[in-house]
């Protein structure tokens, strides 16, 4: 049930090895090919961007393990500080390659991608971004302040949330098992653990507010120093999508909000309640207070996963007998869930805080999902696989649905109905909730200077009511949830590829459903194995689908439409 770091190191002594050897191979590449690009017949080139990327991946691998003895233990901080100084120095040596590649004439770069047709996508990028790069000193002093700027108060963010508990009926509760607590049937205990959560983090406000603002300031000055032109806009590029995507997305989203009210609306009367709060929102129906352990989980996601495609049920099951997983919550443990994808020549690694609810057995499936997509995705090497968050969403929100389909079939129509229940909230909060999210963050991002709590509870409730409308009720505790969303922290403007990739799924598994399925399965194995060495746009035009049509769009809210009226339907005697 823990992480097995073995395929990573085996020891300390390997980890310091693998240091020296990147730091020496590094030193050696800056001193063969800096200022000498330009002059490097095809073949040298070839070998040059072979060695970058071996040196990267190397580096690559010293720094998973390092953050994931952190993630799960945060004592571990001063270790995984140490190897962020160590890459920072290495760093440093590699600078050269990607500014200099962007100072070469277009006819010589048309010539080296030629060459490289790995690496073709990754060039291509390169060049995207050279508007907004520095010069090589001032790269260098910006590679030193990383670890005293944002990421610096992203650790503090993650130490401090690792330490908080919450007491709840004689207990300390960390903040994934008191959050669990929402979807239990009794309103009273989940109006008690929103309230003990509330409490928690109030005393904590000051400090998580100016992490926030930090953060915020960090954004700003790269931005002016880069010349982006707004706070998200290195978020598009990292992305590979163009504002007008993102926009259309904001906006399709922001018109379809009744859909959620009128599904509240429709909760609210199946509970017998007349009037929602917030911490009603998954409130369980009532058949559905069943729970899923982590072995009822595996076995779920194992035959779902078998059905669709056995090369997934043989990665899943490598991961669950491998030590590719860590399972439960545990003390001085990081929250919430994630895969990492580590490195081509390892596998990834998924952390999870399973409590035996349902919405454990999805996030086991949507993790899941992007631990396939990474494994996959090795064929491309390490430049190639790094996936834009738009489509890296895609697998993981798809596998959930693999398994909703799974367990649907077999309930009868008051579990059913629930089942539907809990289904259609997962949607609001990947699709929804994250515009919300995006939102709100746009409006942080665009506040001049600092905010203080009350403008970030304004603007927090602002826009969540926006969402919720009059069918649920937002008391004055909801106004400080912002501040426990590591998103925020970690990658600011990261939420809206949640909703990307819901409305991509959405509109995919429709086309799963209606096509020969045996056809969809090897394009969509295609498409994870891609990785990121092509765009999303030609990744997702493999299906028929253009990303830059804003009626693309419209086919997922139908979807969410469909399953809508699927429900109402359940909902009737």
């Amino acid at each position: 049930m823990n992480w097995e770091l073995s395929a990573l190191y085996e020891n300390e002594a390997s980890l310091e090895s693998d240091l020296k050897d990147a730091n020496s191979r590094a030193k050696s590449l800056e001193t063969m090919c800096k200022g000498k690009l330009k002059a490097l017949h095809v073949n040298e080139f070839l070998e040059a961007i072979r060695e970058y990327e071996a040196i990267n991946e190397k580096l690559g691998r010293i720094m998973t393990y390092a953050f994931l003895r952190f993630a799960t233990n945060s004592e571990e901080g001063g270790f995984y500080a140490k190897y962020q100084q160590e890459y920072s120095k290495i760093a440093e040596n590699l600078l050269f390659f990607e500014l200099e590649f962007n100072k070469l004439s277009k006819p010589k770069q048309e010539e080296l991608i030629a060459s490289a047709p790995m690496y073709k996508f990754y060039l291509e990028s390169l060049i995207e971004e050279k508007p907004y790069q520095l010069s090589q000193k001032e790269e260098r002093i910006l590679l030193k302040k990383e670890m005293t700027s944002a990421s610096a108060f992203s650790r503090l963010f993650d130490e401090h949330f690792s330490r908080l508990k919450f007491s709840y009926e004689g207990e300390k509760l960390s903040e994934e098992e008191i959050l669990s607590k929402l979807q239990d049937a009794n309103r009273e205990v989940r109006r008690k653990a929103a309230s003990v959560f509330t409490k928690g983090i109030k005393e904590h406000q000051p400090l998580l507010a100016y992490i926030f603002n930090m953060i915020k300031a960090d954004l700003a000055n790269e931005c002016e120093l880069r010349g982006y032109k707004s706070a998200e806009h290195p978020r598009h590029i990292d992305n590979k999508i163009t504002q007008k995507s993102v926009d259309a997305l904001v906006k399709s989203a922001e018109n379809s909000f009744h859909l959620v009210q009128a599904y509240y609306t429709q909760k609210a009367k199946l509970l017998g309640l007349e009037e929602l709060f917030e911490y009603d929102r998954y409130a369980p129906l009532e058949t559905s207070n069943a729970r899923y352990d982590f072995d009822t989980s595996k076995e779920i996601v194992l035959k779902a996963f078998e059905k669709f495609n056995p090369k997934f049920y043989e990665i899943a099951s490598m991961a669950f007998e491998n030590g590719w997983i860590d399972v439960f919550p545990k003390d001085k443990k990081r929250g919430g869930a994630f895969s990492h994808p580590a490195t081509p020549s390892t596998h990834p690694y998924v952390l999870l805080n399973h409590t035996n609810t349902r919405r454990d057995l999805f996030t086991l499936a949507h993790e899941l999902g992007h631990a396939i997509h990474q494994y996959l995705s090795r064929g491309v090497g390490y430049l190639g696989s790094d996936t834009p968050l738009t489509t890296s969403e895609t697998a993981s929100v798809f596998a959930e649905m693999l398994v909703f389909d799974a367990i649907k079939d077999d309930l009868s129509k008051a579990e059913k109905r629930s089942l539907y229940a809990s289904k259609i909230e997962d949607i609001f909060s990947t699709f929804y909730r994250q515009i919300n999210f995006t939102t709100f963050e746009r409006k942080v991002h665009a506040h001049e200077g600092e905010l203080d709590l009350a403008t970030l509870n304004a603007y927090w409730m602002e826009e969540s009511q926006k969402m919720f409308g009059t069918s649920i009720t937002l008391s004055k505790n909801y106004a400080l949830w912002w501040s426990y969303i590591p998103h925020f922290i970690h990658s600011p403007f990261y939420c809206y590829a949640y909703s990307y990739g819901q409305l991509l799924v959405l509109a995919l598994y429709g086309l799963y459903k209606k096509s020969d399925k045996a056809h969809f399965v090897q394009t969509y194995t295609a498409f994870l194995s891609a990785g990121g060495s092509q765009s999303p746009k030609e990744l997702i035009k493999k299906f028929g689908f253009d990303i830059e049509d804003e009626n693309f769009w419209k086919l997922g809210i139908g979807e969410i439409e469909i399953l809508l009226a699927e429900f109402k339907g359940l909902c009737d005697d």
